[in-house]
C-alpha cells in the first residue's frame, strides 16, 4: 500500500490492474476495521463528493466521485448506488469512467435530473496538459431505463469565461419554467470565489447568464459543489467555499459547507440573503448536494470527511463514506434537517429507561457499535449532562450539554485512533434554544447527532476499539432527568457486494 503517493501512482487506470490482485484488495477492505455497516462506503480506495443524487425509474440514485486503488485523490471515477427507501442502498458498479479526450484526468463533481424517458448527467470533466495545466469541460451523459450510460460524444460548455480562471467544475442542474439551469463552481483572477449561472432550452446548447451576485464580499478562494433551489418559499445557495478563516466557534474545520438563504432574482442573479451558516457542527462533513423527491421533499446528503487529510483506515487501503440522508425544511425562519420518514422505528422495538442524572456516572443496559440513540432531556439543574458513547475504561466519545453557555459539546479527544489531531479535539453547537431532545445515530466508525428535532446537526467519524460498546451517562453540578430509547441497527445492512 503507498503511503506518499506519486503522480503516476495517483493516475493509474483501474483498467491497468490485475482483475484478481483488485478482487483481493476489496476482500482484504471488506475485512478491515471500522468498517460501517449501514453508511454508504466504497469497495476499497477513497469516496468523495456525492454526484448525481437524484429520483429516476423508481429509484434514488447516489453517484460518488471515487478513486478505487488507494486512499488518495487521483483518477476519478464515477460509482453508482441506488436505494428504494434511502435506507439501504445497493452497489451498482461504475457508472463513468475517465476515457475521453474531455475527461481525461477524471470525471469530476457534477449532478442529475430526469429528461424525458432518461436520467442525464451533468459534470466536469477534467483534463490535463504535458505542463499539468488544468482545461476543465462540462460533459453530459445519460442512464436510460435498460442501466445503460451514454456520454454526450463533446462537451457542452467549453472555455471559461472572462475574469476567472480554469477552476470551473461541479455543474448543478434543475429545471424550472421550461428551462434547464446550471449553476457552477467558480474562481475569479483575483483568487475569490464564486458561483456562475447557465441557462438551455435542450440541454445541448448553453448560455453564461453571469456570477451570482452575493453580497458576501471576497468570500474564500474558491466556491465548490454549489447548489441553487427554493424551498417553501425561501431560496438557498448551498456550496463549499475554500479558504475561510475561524470566526469566533464557528468555521473551525479545514473546509467548510453551508449556505446563504433569502430572495434570488434569476434573471439579473442578484441574491439578497443572510449571513453564511454551516450545515453540520462536527468534524465531518463536506460538499453536500440536495435532490428533489417524487413529493416536492428536499433531500440532502454529504461527503462524511474533509478534503486532504488522512484517517485512520487510510492503512487499510480505503477511505470515507457518506452521511445519512436529511430532510431539508423551513420552519419558523429557520433550516431544520431531519432524518427520512423511513427511518422511523416502532417505538415498541426499542429498549428504553429512565433516570435522573446525578454526579455518579451511570452505565445503561444497552450500547453496541451500531444503534439508535433518542434522549429526552428535562428539568436540567446541573451545569452539564454528560453522554459517554462507545466507552469501553478510559476510550469513549463525549457530548456534553453546558446549560449555563447553552451549547452542545462533541468532544473524541478519547475516541480511539486520533483523527486529524491538528484540528482540536472538539466542536460546540450553539444552541437557539434549551436541550430538549438528542437523535444519535452510531455507526462503526461514525456518530451523527441530530438536535432538538433537528434545529442542528453534529457529523463526526471515530475510530474506537472493537470492544467499546458502553452508553454512560452524568451530570455534573445538579441533576437532569433523562429518557432513553434504544434501537439496535445491525439488521441494516449496506449492499455492499464487489460490484465494478
Amino acid at each position: 500500500m503507498a503511503v506518499h503517493w506519486t503522480r503516476e501512482e495517483r493516475y493509474r487506470r483501474l483498467d491497468s490492474v490485475d482483475p484478481e490482485e483488485y478482487d483481493e484488495l476489496t476482500k482484504a477492505v471488506a475485512n478491515a476495521p471500522w468498517r460501517q455497516k449501514y453508511h454508504v462506503q466504497p469497495l476499497a480506495g477513497l469516496l468523495n463528493d456525492p454526484n448525481g443524487f437524484s429520483w429516476y425509474n423508481g429509484q434514488y440514485h447516489l453517484f460518488y466521485q471515487w478513486f478505487p486503488l488507494g486512499p488518495a485523490h487521483g483518477l476519478k471515477y464515477w460509482y453508482h448506488t441506488v436505494s428504494d427507501n434511502l435506507v439501504t442502498f445497493e452497489n451498482k458498479g461504475i457508472a463513468l469512467s475517465p476515457d475521453t479526450p474531455y475527461d481525461s484526468h477524471g470525471v469530476y463533481s457534477g449532478s442529475a435530473l430526469q429528461a424525458g424517458e432518461d436520467l442525464m448527467l451533468f459534470y466536469t470533466g477534467n483534463t490535463r496538459d504535458e505542463k499539468w495545466l488544468r482545461t476543465p469541460y462540462q460533459c453530459m451523459a445519460k442512464l436510460d431505463r435498460q442501466g445503460v450510460f451514454t456520454k454526450w460524444p463533446r462537451p457542452v460548455i467549453t472555455g471559461v469565461p472572462d475574469g476567472f480562471t480554469q477552476e470551473l467544475r461541479d455543474p448543478k442542474l434543475w429545471k424550472e419554467d421550461g428551462m434547464y439551469y446550471c449553476v457552477i463552481g467558480a474562481q475569479q483572477t483575483d483568487q475569490t470565489g464564486a458561483a456562475l449561472l447557465y441557462k438551455s432550452e435542450d440541454l445541448h446548447d448553453w448560455h453564461f447568464i453571469g456570477e451570482v451576485r452575493t453580497e458576501l464580499g471576497a468570500f474564500g478562494y474558491m466556491w465548490e459543489c454549489p447548489d441553487l433551489f427554493s424551498l417553501q418559499g425561501t431560496d438557498f445557495l448551498v456550496f463549499s467555499p475554500l479558504g475561510l478563516k475561524p470566526e469566533g466557534l464557528s468555521r473551525n474545520n479545514l473546509f467548510h459547507a453551508g449556505y446563504i438563504s433569502g430572495e434570488f432574482d434569476l434573471e439579473t442573479g442578484i441574491f439578497h440573503h443572510g449571513p453564511f451558516t454551516e450545515l453540520d457542527n462536527g468534524f465531518d462533513f463536506y460538499a453536500p448536494q440536495t435532490m428533489e423527491a417524487p413529493d416536492g421533499t428536499r433531500i440532502l446528503i454529504a461527503w462524511m470527511a474533509v478534503p486532504q487529510l488522512p484517517y485512520p483506515t487510510d492503512k487499510d487501503g480505503w477511505a470515507n463514506c457518506m452521511t445519512l440522508p436529511r430532510v431539508l425544511t423551513v420552519e419558523e425562519g429557520r433550516l431544520k434537517q431531519r432524518l427520512p420518514a423511513s427511518w422511523n422505528k416502532p417505538a415498541e422495538q426499542a429498549a428504553t429507561m429512565e433516570l435522573t442524572a446525578a454526579g455518579q456516572p451511570e452505565l445503561l443496559p444497552f450500547g453496541g457499535d451500531c444503534y439508535e440513540l433518542q434522549t429526552d432531556v428535562q428539568d436540567v439543574t446541573a451545569d452539564e449532562v454528560h453522554i459517554d458513547l462507545r466507552v469501553r475504561g478510559l476510550e469513549y466519545t463525549r457530548i456534553t450539554y453546558d446549560r449555563n453557555a447553552q451549547q452542545l459539546i462533541f468532544d473524541r479527544s478519547r475516541s480511539g485512533e486520533p483523527v486529524n489531531a491538528s484540528e482540536g479535539h472538539a466542536r460546540i453547537t450553539v444552541l437557539s434554544r434549551p436541550l430538549q431532545q438528542l437523535r444519535i445515530l452510531v455507526d462503526v466508525s461514525s456518530v451523527e447527532i441530530f438536535i432538538n428535532d433537528g434545529d442542528a446537526v453534529m457529523t463526526s467519524r471515530i475510530f474506537p476499539g472493537e470492544d467499546s460498546t458502553g452508553i454512560r451517562v452524568q451530570a455534573e453540578g445538579g441533576t437532569a432527568k433523562l429518557s432513553f430509547r434504544h434501537w439496535t441497527l445491525d439488521g441494516i445492512a449496506f449492499k455492499n457486494e464487489r460490484i465494478l
